[in-house]
């Protein structure tokens, strides 16, 4: 059994999350490179590298992802990292992403079905390879 933490280092770990949203990518992988887990998850399912993609943040994308971050983690509301980045139209973090082995159709809410339903033809393109016919 192990022991539990104490609020100070949990306190710590939920100001990993706001690293992460802002994309304070310097101080967030010196805590990962010091032992922190590059796929710690908060309450709501988030991975540090669903929100650094979120919030659009690729420089923090791809360190996560040199990190050996999962992008395969899907959030307690069915997002990927990938979707997160196909909603926010970061070409650059898509495509960190799926060089990773991300995949386009994970999740309930998938980066293809994020692609589709906000009608995004050059993320489409991105995930799928293809030219999407204009409309």
């Amino acid at each position: 059994m192990t022991a539990a933490l104490t609020e100070e280092e949990l306190t710590f770990l939920r100001s990993l999350f706001d690293l992460a949203r802002t994309g304070d990518t310097g101080r967030l992988v010196e805590a990962v490179d010091a032992g922190v887990p590059v796929n710690l998850t908060n309450s709501a399912g988030d991975s540090l590298l669903i929100l650094a993609a979120y919030h659009d943040h690729p420089d923090t994308v791809a360190a996560l992802l040199e990190r050996g971050a999962d992008t395969g983690r899907v959030n307690d509301r069915g997002q990927t990292a990938l979707g997160a980045a196909v909603f926010r139209r970061s070409e650059r973090s898509v495509r960190l992403l799926l060089d990773a082995g991300a995949d386009p159709a994970l999740g309930g809410r998938s980066a293809l079905d994020v692609a589709r339903f906000f009608d995004l033809p050059e993320m489409l393109e991105l995930l799928t390879g293809t030219q999407v016919p204009s409309r």
